[in-house]
């Protein structure tokens, strides 16, 4: 192995292994991708119905815990993050949602030129291999597998007619021309197995000459030759090495070790780098601003009938279900937790959703899968689409191997309360139509004693219970680079550093109207193609 490259990926995530594998299908192009985490070779990986084993802590997980949050009770939130070849597209919850058309179409409009919907769309259909026949939204031959609904509980049905009892439209597609309703999700999931992106673009690229890929090797700073990246610093086999990059340093360690990335190298906020000691290298105050999740609440229901996952934990069913998945047949072990859901309007008047709907085919007192379910019941996860709030992403200590500091100040914006508090309302009276009631004894306590129009009650409950949906973004912001807050340019370089750029959710401005997994790929698959076009032309970074 040797020590210079063309090209260093940090992070082996969701964009990482996406951009090394299109970067290396150019032969004369060296790509060095480092990941901090263990390979990815596990069966709680690769079995959808396993989830619960990889999103609690784990050593293939970054086990992260946010800043006690002021209106959360002083709650610390648990942030679980991938921390293995894959990154968190190993750990997350399989469902394939691109966001709404309208949200990139608002990246352009804040001086991200390139990023509009119809700029993106060509990546989202180049990057899928859709079990769902080509068309002007879908692709065939992309490396990332995906599925539509495999799972056969009735729970399912039950609740697309809730769905449409309550006069919401049915969707056959949230990825097709019209997101809003009810209507199945599609997933990264292919012949029962997960989809992450080292078991897809990563596989097809594993053997190539040029590409070289090390694990449990965590980068401690970008190595900087004034304003010019030159390569990164870090801790390999027990020693502190070095490696050039003779193009660019490229940081795909997502919403949070990005921008820590940056700040340990003395890229930042100058308060945030020197309250460690740390000297600032180059004043960037946006890196580490603007961090975006999407807040959630789980409103759960007792069962009538043994239809959650928990029936499959009686060795007499769950046998027969690891048959199924060993052979590649649906069954529940095959499918993901959460098969449908819906995108809907806290008010009618809104030009696209800002409430999501997940179904969860379990119940637990504990969120994240703390803890396994004890009877059989289900649930609608509520989420809020388009947060007010902004928190932050800070050092809490000058040493790499320290998390940082996580704030994400959920709740700063009361319009975000409101927002929750009427997907709560939904969600409930959702549960009370004769589909969906036909299957509950009860409301999960201490739901089954608030009232529906009880806004006290549900707001106590929202500060007691809610949690992330795991899908933060936005602190390494693109936007143009005479706006103070911007961190990369729409090309995703780094404001005011040459060589160095960033492609991982951190560049999200906003975060997009879904799940972020997907997104997350297409910035990838973007940033490979300017890349690219680079090498053919012969150029290089300044």
């Amino acid at each position: 192995m040797g020590d210079i490259f063309d090209y260093i990926i940090v992070g082996a995530g969701s964009a990482g292994c996406a951009l090394a594998a299109r970067l290396t299908e150019l032969p004369s192009v060296s790509v060095l991708m480092i990941e901090a985490g263990q390979k990815d070779n596990t069966v709680a990986i690769t079995m959808p119905g396993l989830i619960t084993k990889v999103v609690p802590p784990n050593d293939r997980n970054w086990n992260y815990w946010t800043e006690p949050q002021t209106r959360l009770n002083g709650r610390k939130m648990y942030w679980p993050r991938g921390k293995t070849l894959g990154g968190s597209s190993a750990i997350n919850g399989m469902l394939y949602i691109r966001g709404h058309a309208r949200d990139y179409d608002e990246w352009a409009q804040l001086g991200c030129t390139g990023w509009s919907f119809a700029d993106v769309l060509p990546y989202f259909i180049k990057s899928e291999g859709s079990d769902r026949p080509a068309d002007d939204f879908h692709g065939n031959d992309g490396p990332l597998k995906t599925t539509r609904i495999t799972s056969r509980n009735p729970l399912n049905d039950a609740f697309l007619a809730a769905g449409t009892a309550m006069g919401w439209p049915m969707t056959d597609d949230f990825n097709g021309p019209a997101q809003e309703g009810v209507g199945a999700y599609d997933q990264t999931i292919w012949q029962g197995r997960r989809q992450s992106t080292a078991r897809t673009y990563l596989k097809q690229a594993e053997n190539r000459d040029n590409l070289t890929v090390v694990t449990e090797t965590q980068v401690r700073r970008i190595v900087l030759d004034g304003r010019r990246a030159t390569g990164v610093e870090a801790t390999f086999k027990g020693q502190t090495v070095q490696w050039q990059a003779t193009r660019e340093v490229v940081l795909c360690g997502g919403a949070i070790n990005s921008p820590q990335l940056l700040q340990l190298s003395g890229i930042g906020d100058p308060a945030d780098i020197q309250a460690v000691g740390l000297d600032v290298h180059h004043a960037l105050t946006g890196v580490g601003k603007n961090l975006q999740d999407h807040l959630d609440v789980t409103v759960s229901a007792h069962l009538s009938k043994p239809l959650s996952m928990m029936h499959y934990k009686a060795p007499q069913r769950a046998i027969p279900e690891l048959v199924k998945w060993a052979f590649r047949r649906p069954g529940a072990l095959s499918d993901c937790v959460t098969p449908v859901g819906a995108f809907l309007k806290s008010d009618p008047a809104l030009e696209r959703p800002d409430i999501q709907f997940h179904i969860i085919l379990g119940m637990a007192d504990q969120p994240h899968g703390f803890q396994d379910p004890t009877e059989h019941g289900f649930g609608i996860h509520v989420c809020t689409l388009r947060p007010h709030s902004r928190g932050s992403i800070a050092l809490a200590s000058a040493d790499p191997l320290a998390p940082a500091k996580i704030d994400p100040d959920y709740l700063a914006a009361d319009e975000d309360l409101r927002v929750l508090k009427a997907g709560i309302r939904m969600a409930r009276e959702m549960m009370r139509q004769p589909s969906l009631a036909a299957f509950i004894t009860r409301e999960k306590a201490p739901w089954d004693t608030i009232a529906l129009d009880d806004d006290a009650g549900i707001e106590i409950r929202i500060r007691e219970e809610a949690e992330t949906i795991y899908h933060p973004v936005g602190t390494c912001a693109m936007g143009p680079v005479d706006n103070p807050s911007s961190v990369v340019d729409p090309t995703l370089k780094v404001v005011g550093i040459d060589r160095l750029r960033v492609a991982d959710a951190s560049v999200m401005p906003r975060l997009i109207g879904g799940n972020t997994n997907a997104p997350t790929i297409m910035i990838a698959e973007k940033l490979a193609d300017m890349l690219k076009a680079d090498v053919r032309a012969g150029t290089k970074a300044a």
